[in-house]
Parts: C-alpha cells; sequence; structure tokens
C-alpha cells in the first residue's frame, strides 16, 4: 500500500431502485484512479432511493441532499483532497 493515508470511500445505493450500474461505474473509476492509494472501498446495498457516497468519513454526495447522481470527478477530486491531507498530517 502507498504511503501511510487509510482513505477508506463508501457508497451506499439504493439496491431496490437498480442503482447498481451507477454504483458499480463510480467504483470502477476509483479503481482506475487510485489503485493502490484507497484501504477500501464498501459497498452497502440499502433502500429509500438513496445514493450517498462517503470519503474518508465525510459525507461528499448524497442523493437526498444534492439530487442525483455524483460526477465520477467529483468523488475523485474529494478522494484526492483526503490523500492529500493524510500526507501533510
Amino acid at each position: 500500500m502507498a504511503g501511510e493515508s487509510s482513505i477508506k470511500v463508501t457508497i451506499t445505493y439504493c439496491a431496490e431502485c437498480g442503482y447498481e450500474p451507477q454504483t458499480l461505474a463510480l467504483t470502477e473509476a476509483l479503481m482506475k484512479a487510485f489503485a493502490h492509494d484507497l484501504t477500501a472501498i464498501e459497498l452497502v446495498p440499502w433502500y429509500e432511493g438513496s445514493f450517498d457516497v462517503v470519503v474518508g468519513g465525510n459525507l461528499v454526495h448524497s442523493m437526498y441532499r444534492d439530487g442525483g447522481f455524483p460526477e465520477h470527478a467529483r468523488v475523485v477530486e474529494a478522494v484526492r483532497q483526503q490523500l492529500a491531507a493524510a500526507q501533510t498530517a
């Protein structure tokens, strides 16, 4: 694993809504962008129309709060910021 950082991304998605394609697409984008820099990408099947993305304990996207699905670039940037903060800490 690169460095001492331990950044986990959690994607909570509505399984009964059929949000698996969006979940897997975001997971793939994260895997391609960060390969070994993430501790984990956790996928949590949920319900009630949810699609939330948490990076290092910070909620970076909530379908309830922000509407729709997040742009992959926005989530990737949030991870980059967390990694940079972890390296300077």
